[in-house]
C-alpha cells in the first residue's frame, strides 16, 4: 500500500517520503493521531478510516458517523470520540475494538472536537449554533453547552485546563477553562482574517492559527495578544506543532506545507514550503516519528465551465485517496 515517493527537500529538510494508497469511498476534513496505539484516524464524510502508523495498513473503519468531521481519542480511558456535522451528533467508541458505545446529542454541525485530559471532558465546537458541547469523557453525560460568540473552527487543548478555539467569522481565538467549563477570553487575531487550522506549543504559550488571508498569526497566550504573522500558502485548513522540533506547520490546499520557527525568542522565521499536493489542507503529526500525514486525492476535470464567482466541489476520482506522508 505504502508507496515511495522521493522528491528533493527544501531547507527544512521535510519531504514527502511516501504515499499511502488507502482509496476507499468519501471525502475528508480531520485526522487524528494516536500515538498511543499507533494508529491515525482519517474522517471520511459518513465513516472513520483506521490505519495503523507503523504497518500503513488499513485496520479498521468506524461505520454511521455522518458528516464527520473530527476524531478524539482518550486512551486512558479506552474510549474515542467523533464530531457527526449532518446528526447534530458525537459518536463515542472503544478504541480496541472500534466498537461504537453510545451517542451523544451536540449543538448544530459540530467541527472540530477535543478531549482534554485535565478536566475528563470532551468539547464539541458546534458550526452553526456556535457554541461548545461538553460531555462526561466516560458517561457522555452533557455538563454544559458553552457560547462561543461565533463560528469556531480547530481547537487544541494544553492539558493543563486551558483549550483554545479559533473562531473563523470574527477572526478571534477564545479561551476555555476547562476545568470550570467557562470561557475565560477572547482577542482578536489581526492581520489575520478566517483563522481555521490551530496549533499549540504549551511550553512557550504559543498559539499558531492558519488564517486564509494566507498568515499564520502566532498568539502569545500568556501576554492575550499577536506577536507575529507569517506569510503561508492559500486555503489553509489544518496547523500544527511539534514540541520535539519546535516546528510550525500550515497545510495549505495550493499544495504547500509551511514550516516555521521560532529562531530566537520572540522572532519567527518560515524555514520551508514543501510542495505536498493541492487539496491536502489538513494534517495530524505523529510525536514518535515526527511524520507529518496530509489526506488528498486526484479530480476529474470540470465537465463545464464554472461561472465566474460559483463554487463547484469537484468529483474525486474513484479510488484516488491517499495519506502524504511528509518527513526527512
Amino acid at each position: 500500500m505504502a508507496i515511495a515517493a522521493p522528491c528533493l527537500a527544501g531547507d527544512s529538510g521535510y519531504h514527502i517520503i511516501k504515499r499511502l494508497k488507502v482509496g476507499g469511498e468519501g471525502g475528508w476534513d480531520y485526522l487524528t493521531v494516536d500515538a498511543t496505539a499507533r494508529r491515525l484516524y482519517l474522517s471520511r464524510s459518513t465513516h472513520v478510516m483506521v490505519i495503523d502508523l507503523d504497518t500503513d495498513r488499513v485496520v479498521g473503519d468506524i461505520p454511521d458517523t455522518p458528516g464527520v468531521h473530527g476524531i478524539a481519542v482518550a486512551p486512558e480511558f479506552n474510549r474515542g470520540y467523533t464530531s457527526n456535522g449532518k446528526t447534530d451528533t458525537a459518536s463515542i467508541f472503544d478504541l480496541k475494538t472500534l466498537k461504537v458505545l453510545d451517542t451523544v446529542k451536540t449543538g448544530a454541525n459540530p467541527d472540530a472536537i477535543v478531549y482534554d485530559p485535565a478536566s475528563k471532558k470532551v468539547f464539541t465546537f458546534n458550526g452553526k449554533s456556535k457554541d461548545a458541547t461538553v460531555f462526561d469523557a466516560v458517561s457522555g453525560k452533557v455538563v454544559k453547552t458553552i457560547p462561543l460568540g461565533g463560528k469556531p473552527e480547530y481547537s487544541v487543548t494544553d492539558g493543563k485546563g486551558k483549550i483554545y478555539v479559533n473562531i473563523e467569522d470574527t477572526s478571534e481565538v477564545v479561551e476555555i477553562d476547562s476545568l470550570n467549563t467557562r470561557l475565560s477570553g477572547r482577542w482578536s487575531l489581526a492581520p489575520g482574517q478566517e483563522p481555521t487550522g490551530m496549533g499549540l506549543d504549551a511550553e512557550h504559550n504559543r498559539v499558531f492559527s492558519g488564517c486564509h488571508n494566507k498568515l499564520m498569526t502566532i498568539f502569545d497566550t500568556a501576554a492575550h495578544k499577536v506577536i507575529t504573522k507569517m506569510p503561508i500558502g492559500e486555503k489553509v485548513d489544518g496547523n500544527g506543532f511539534d514540541p520535539a522540533t519546535g516546528l510550525a506547520f500550515s497545510a495549505n490546499g495550493d499544495g504547500t506545507l509551511t514550516v516555521v520557527r521560532e529562531s530566537s525568542p520572540g522572532k519567527f522565521e518560515v524555514v520551508d514550503n514543501v510542495v505536498t499536493q493541492r487539496g491536502s489542507r489538513t494534517m495530524a503529526i505523529d510525536p514518535k516519528t515526527h511524520h507529518i500525514y496530509l489526506p488528498g486525492a486526484q479530480f476529474e476535470p470540470p465537465t463545464a465551465p464554472v461561472p465566474a464567482g460559483a463554487k463547484q466541489r469537484p468529483v474525486m476520482v474513484k479510488g484516488s485517496f491517499e495519506v502524504l506522508v511528509v518527513g526527512k
